[in-house]
């Protein structure tokens, strides 16, 4: 029988930081978060990032987050949820501002073990972890994993449907309820990516040879496109997942 993968956090082993970053994941390679401020949540927050690794340093799975001075009101969650989430941060840390709440950016799992209910269990230990620091809640501009099927559905619309045992459709939302994440509101500009039609055409493949809204593989919507100012924008919206601690 196979052993359960053990937690660290990042402070805990910073030989594990390689395995974090360079950790297969199923993000699209337009997704491209701000490398500065992820490289300064790493050092500053070293202890809120965790990983699920297998013999003497294999990852399997990984949380990446960062603290937040919140308070608890539903409303003031962003509604530019993730790229806000990293501001938050940096400004809650350099004000010295008491945190009550985790944001987890990333909750991934390799990809060849999805089946494994790795993602419940890294869940599961991320909440350990933020019972033992202290902190109140955790909160999550939840990706759903299979709304990229359906680019042009609202979110909101999308995040609202259910099974017919009350679960969410959503397999990634799905776990969270089961864990006991209350759904609480959709972020409608979680996350912005811009880029010339160039730099386009390299992240997806695509000729991106016409103005007007495009679908791209893994994104939850349209990329809207402009040719005669050669640029394309996606807007992400995630949805914003509360676990009480």
């Amino acid at each position: 029988m196979s052993r359960a993968p053990r937690t660290a956090s990042l402070a805990e082993r910073p030989d594990l930081e390689e395995g974090l970053l360079t950790m297969e994941s199923s993000w699209p390679a337009y997704i491209r978060p701000d490398p500065v401020l992820v490289h300064w949540a790493f050092e500053r927050h070293a202890g809120h990032q965790l990983a699920l690794y297998e013999g003497e340093s294999t990852v399997v799975a990984r949380a990446a987050t960062v603290p937040l001075a919140w308070d608890g009101d539903p409303g003031s969650l962003p509604d530019t949820g993730w790229d806000e989430a990293l501001r938050q941060c940096l400004a809650d840390t350099y004000g010295e501002r008491k945190f009550t709440a985790l944001c987890a950016l990333e909750i991934a799992v390799v990809p060849g073990r999805r089946g494994e209910d790795l993602s419940a269990r890294t869940l599961a230990a991320l909440a350990d972890h933020a019972r033992r620091a202290g902190l109140a809640d955790i909160v999550v501009p939840v990706r759903p994993s299979l709304k990229h099927t359906e680019p042009h559905v609202p979110m909101a619309e999308y995040a609202a449907r259910t099974r017919p045992d009350g679960l969410p459709h959503d397999p990634w939302l799905r776990v969270h309820v089961r864990a006991g994440g209350q759904v609480l509101k959709v972020c409608p500009v979680s996350m912005t990516v811009s880029g010339s039609l160039a730099q386009w055409r390299a992240w997806t493949g695509l000729p991106f040879d016409t103005s007007g809204p495009v679908e791209v593989p893994g994104a939850l919507a349209p990329v809207a496109v402009d040719i005669d100012r050669d640029h394309a924008v996606y807007v992400e919206p995630n949805v914003w997942v509360r676990h009480r601690l």
